[in-house]
């Protein structure tokens, strides 16, 4: 039997004058699930994120949480989430703990400040002032200002954005055992090496639109490999772009001297290829198999950090 989804998105929009942020995106999540959104930036993945933190209000669609409407039930769903924005406005001033103490006081119920402290590893900074914090450790400070009010659900807006790699990776096991803990995580990130190791299912979002969805495995099922080659294109582009009403071929995309094809069929793309290149000089020919970056840049033709 499915478990009943803790999340449920619906057609959800939301426009900015002429520019369609969110454009009718629709998802679930299951208890106990990290669910990660991957997209460049103005994809509509923080506006999709404020909308159901109770941050922003949606032009039409539906969201809900723990069955609760985002819209008709603000209060009610901000006592039961978690939230760790892209930037948090702190108080340079305030130590760690009485950070902690303040956000605490905010809601009804909470977990207390010592276990927050000791669960995101600032022991030793309790008593720091927060501008004495390294970036790694504003980050943790961050996480635990999101877990405050002991939430069934936790948003993660990019969360190790500018992190060195192992304060990245500091931030990474935290996130795994709040999951194993039985929290429900919807995260944000640039980084697919992020999403390859924490999300369960993925999200690829671009232009306000989720536009493939799945576990990493699952997306990278829609490639075969990814190769790239180098060498005199002139006179070669047309024939080339016929490649992309191949069945085999899911992106062909040129750059001054390369050729890059993303391909679900190795063999016969690369026959198809080479063929064309029977008259002319291949410099250098790589092949791969694919990863999820490919994925998105086959899907949406740009790579994430765009």
């Amino acid at each position: 039997m499915a478990r009943e989804s803790i999340i449920a998105v619906s057609d959800l929009k939301k426009a900015y004058g002429e520019v369609q942020a969110v454009a009718g995106v629709s998802f679930a999540v299951q208890p106990r699930e990290i669910y990660g959104i991957l997209g460049p930036n103005g994809a509509g993945k923080t506006t999709t994120l404020e909308i159901l933190e109770g941050l922003r209000l949606p032009d039409s669609g539906k969201a809900s949480i723990t069955g609760l409407d985002v819209v008709r039930n603000q209060r009610a769903v901000k006592e039961i989430v978690g939230v760790s924005l892209q930037t948090t406005g702190l108080h340079d001033n305030l130590t760690v703990e009485e950070t902690l103490f303040m956000f605490r006081a905010f809601y009804k119920n909470g977990q207390s400040v010592d276990e927050l402290i000791a669960r995101v590893n600032l022991l030793e900074k309790r008593k720091a002032r927060v501008s004495s914090l390294s970036g790694g450790q504003k980050q943790r400070l961050a996480l635990a200002l999101a877990l405050v009010n002991d939430p069934k659900v936790i948003f993660l807006d990019e969360p190790t954005t500018g992190l060195d790699p192992q304060a990245r990776l500091s931030i990474w096991e935290t996130i795994e055992e709040l999951r194993d803990a039985g929290k429900t995580i919807i995260l944000t990130t640039h980084y697919m090496e992020e999403a390859e190791r924490l999300c369960d299912r993925i999200a690829i979002m671009d232009g306000g639109k989720i536009i493939a969805e799945g576990t990493d495995k699952e997306l990278l099922g829609m490639l075969d490999f990814s190769g790239t080659i180098e060498g005199p294109l002139n006179g070669l582009k047309e024939q080339l772009q016929e490649l992309k009403k191949e069945e085999t071929t899911v992106k062909v995309i040129f750059t001054e001297d390369r050729f890059y094809l993303h391909s679900k069929d190795l063999v016969e793309s690369l026959r198809q290829v080479l063929g064309k290149f029977e008259q002319e000089a291949v410099k250098d020919l790589v092949v791969r198999r694919a990863t999820l970056e490919d994925v998105f840049i086959a899907l949406t033709g740009r790579v994430l950090r765009d």
